[in-house]
């Protein structure tokens, strides 16, 4: 299944649904493994959630190339029945992965960010940047405005002329201070591996969504805003030990363990996520093979494969 076989209009509210009743079962079982040299790896992340299934994604990550007109990353995954661990499908690695990127984050900002947010801002231009302005309308009915920021300030303006947006307002902007502090979520879609977004600049009330840095040596916020929100992750699993948005701080002493108050799983079965209106609240988007699986399943059962 590619994407070819989806719907044109992706129907949001059921991705988040089918990651919201996964977080209701059991903690999955989760395992990667890595093969090849940096510059030509087969990564293959497998989970098993029980009473849901298995699942395995493997992609060659080859950065070369992109100089061969070549996707970077490719692959796909297999999902199976978890009874009878009959094979009941295969999809394009890279539909399950954009749905399951943008899905986690909606999830995370529905648990956590004001339902009366009005103000988008989506830091970054690239793929990702683009589904999540077409995404959050979807969960946050009161949005009239989404801003774009990016260091290249033509790839933002690009992305603002060509995404369509309905009644909703969407801009270009070059000055991200100004931009986050009137935004009302803030969602990082950066490769940065240094902050990009300050903590001084964080207005109370603002939930930050932050996607992508997914390596040890990767931040998109300083410590400061670290220190100024309510901290939370999609799993406590995958991303405080591997994901340097967090290590860092970790390792530095700038936070705790302790300070990470809740994961995905735990505000699923009723942990305490905004106590306030005035709250900052931090959400880590860190991936990981079990939000493929119950992405995949999702996408199995809309297929009508049983």
């Amino acid at each position: 299944m590619t994407k070819a076989d989806l719907p044109a209009a992706l129907d949001w509210q059921r991705y988040v649904a089918a990651l919201e009743a996964g977080h209701k079962r059991p903690r999955a079982e989760i395992a990667d493994v890595f093969l090849g040299p940096a510059e030509r790896t087969l990564l293959s992340r497998a989970a098993r959630i029980k009473g849901l299934g298995f699942g395995v994604k493997s992609v060659t990550v080859v950065p070369e190339n992109a100089d061969r007109d070549v996707p970077t990353i490719q692959g796909a995954m297999l999902v199976f029945d978890d009874a009878t661990g009959r094979h009941l499908a295969t999809l394009d690695s890279a539909v399950v992965t954009n749905l399951k990127t943008v899905s986690d984050s909606l999830l995370g900002a529905k648990m956590l960010a004001r339902p009366d947010s009005r103000r988008l801002l989506v830091v970054g231009a690239g793929s990702v940047a683009r589904t999540l302005i077409e995404a959050y309308p979807a969960m946050f009915p009161h949005l009239d405005e989404i801003s774009i920021w990016n260091r290249t300030a033509t790839s933002a303006k690009t992305l603002a002329e060509t995404v369509s947006g309905g009644p909703i307002t969407i801009q270009a902007v070059t000055d991200l201070e100004v931009a986050v502090q009137e935004a009302d979520i803030v969602a990082t879609a950066t490769m940065a591996r240094a902050p990009v977004v300050l903590g001084d600049w964080l207005s109370p009330g603002t939930h930050l969504d932050l996607i992508g840095a997914f390596r040890a040596d990767m931040r998109k916020v300083d410590d400061a805003a670290l220190l100024r929100a309510r901290l939370f992750v999609d799993n406590r699993d995958t991303t405080l030990d591997h994901i340097g948005e967090l290590k860092i701080p970790l390792s530095e002493g700038v936070i705790a363990p302790t300070d990470i108050l809740a994961d995905l799983y735990d505000l699923s079965h009723g942990s305490p996520g905004r106590a306030s209106p005035s709250d900052i609240t931090i959400f880590k988007n860190g991936g990981g093979a079990h939000l493929d699986l119950m992405i995949a399943f999702a996408i199995v059962e809309s297929s009508g494969i049983h």
